[in-house]
């Protein structure tokens, strides 16, 4: 793909300069609009409004929204009323959302000056719901049937309506708006006669979601359940609007990405990596890095408290990168699965005891294996091959006994932290790695010297 998009920019940028604009449109038009909004995203950006003039209006709606948001704002900037009306006659609802809330207030009075009353009054309606809710990511656009409509009337109803709905493989069958059922185009076209009822053949058991569900589960229910399209109701199970499947996809994809940049300690970004500044990404590591160095105070604080035990056995300070980062390796681990559990659904904090209890006898299998491997090293390697006279086997005993208990109490802080931020309603992701190596070493530590102290008589 990148090797085609380069060739295609370079193409363009030839016929540009050549002023071939029919044939740049030729070009296009045999374009996916993704792959049309990448080309234009490397083009210099003088370019983009007289390549997206040269589009045809649907095309060229279906290419602004796949566009980043800094184009969209220039072509906006430099649409003519006429031209921004164009364009969002074409968009639908959920996108013309997106497109408002991610634009400047200036811009975003111009959009809805020019939006049509009922496209405004829908977006209104969905800026309403709450962040990250599926109210807030839903389209109203749907298909709506009768029960008592005939399989016929509904074909020539979708055939009249549905060239300005986001979807019509799946149609829903309401009541004065209150959900009771849904058919598929596949169910009308394969039904036995045309004067079938809608009733009739309509599934009723239908799995919907309230305006205020997360829009996590929501994406998740579509990973389950594999629908294409999800209705979402009011209190009261009045029809309000849907969630398709390609909307869930970048909900998956935003929530994968913040979990990410949370668990590798910085504050989530809404830009892409090449699009972000320098300033932009101190920004977004800096506080989690002074945070986590102010953390690692602690660790100073009670090395410098075992100092006299360190004087007396200098050889233990050539452990201590090991046992540490041992211990928040162990932790990250457990983390990690927790907070990949969590994020599917497949443990709640009911299950909280039952995950301790796994993860204690894992520790203790990984915590005694490593100690035994460790313990063979320190005496073969230490001892004999580089004739450290001071490693002793009571040195390895130390060292490997601490191991051991230092992976056991990684793993259940490592499985426990991000189960109790979700119950308290934070995000687990938030209890990964950096946090987690900070608790352990501080921990770790305390272990090691306290094991030391007992078995050496420090």
């Amino acid at each position: 793909m990148a090797e085609h998009t380069v060739t295609v920019e370079g193409t363009l940028e030839r016929l540009l300069a050549e002023k071939k604009y029919t044939t740049i449109r030729d070009i296009l038009i045999t374009m996916n609009p993704s792959d049309i909004a990448s080309v234009f995203d490397e083009l210099e950006v003088e370019r983009l409004p007289l390549l997206f003039r040269l589009l045809p209006k649907e095309l060229a709606a279906e290419t602004f929204v796949e566009m980043e948001p800094e184009a969209q704002e220039l072509l906006i900037r430099g649409f003519s009323d006429v031209e921004l009306r164009e364009v969002l006659d074409e968009l639908y609802v959920d996108d013309a959302v997106d497109l408002v809330e991610e634009m400047p207030a200036n811009v975003v009075r111009r959009i809805l000056t020019q939006a049509d009353p009922q496209m405004r009054k829908e977006i209104n309606e969905i800026l309403r719901y709450p962040e990250n809710s599926a109210g807030s990511i839903m389209t109203t656009e749907y298909v709506s049937l009768r029960p008592g409509m005939t399989v016929e009337e509904s074909i020539l109803r979708i055939r009249r309506t549905g060239v300005d709905k986001e979807t019509i493989y799946t149609c829903y069958v309401t009541r004065d708006r209150t959900l009771i059922g849904l058919v598929t185009v596949k169910d009308l076209l394969l039904a036995q006669d045309d004067d079938m009822k809608i009733e009739d053949i309509m599934i009723t058991n239908v799995i919907s979601v309230s305006t205020h569900t997360d829009q996590e589960e929501v994406a998740q229910m579509f990973s389950k359940y594999n629908f294409l399209a999800l209705p979402v109701v009011d209190a009261e199970n009045r029809m309000v609007g849907i969630i398709t499947f390609d909307d869930a996809m970048d909900v998956m994809e935003d929530e994968v990405t913040e979990d990410i940049e949370i668990m590798g300690g910085m504050t989530p970004s809404d830009k892409t990596y090449l699009r972000s500044t320098v300033f932009d990404l101190f920004r977004h590591r800096i506080p989690w890095l002074m945070l986590l160095m102010v953390s690692a105070t602690f660790t100073g604080l009670i090395i410098t408290g075992f100092e006299d035990a360190l004087a007396a056995q200098v050889v233990l300070t050539a452990f201590i990168p090991m046992l540490m980062d041992t211990g928040g390796n162990s932790g990250s681990q457990s983390s990690v699965t927790i907070i990949r559990a969590l994020s599917l659904g497949e443990i709640e904090f009911a299950d909280l005891p039952s995950i301790i209890w796994k993860e204690i006898r894992t520790a203790v299998l990984c915590g005694v294996s490593l100690s035994v491997v460790c313990f063979g090293k320190i005496m073969l390697v230490d001892h004999l091959l580089l004739g450290n006279s001071d490693v002793t086997w009571l040195v390895a005993l130390v060292v490997c006994a601490t191991m051991a208990l230092t992976v056991l109490i990684a793993k259940v802080i490592g499985c426990t932290l991000p189960m109790l931020a979700k119950k308290l309603g934070f995000d687990p992701a938030v209890m990964a790695s950096p946090f987690i190596t900070t608790i352990v070493d501080a921990l770790s530590l305390l272990v090691y010297f306290g094991v030391a102290s007992a078995l050496l008589g420090l």
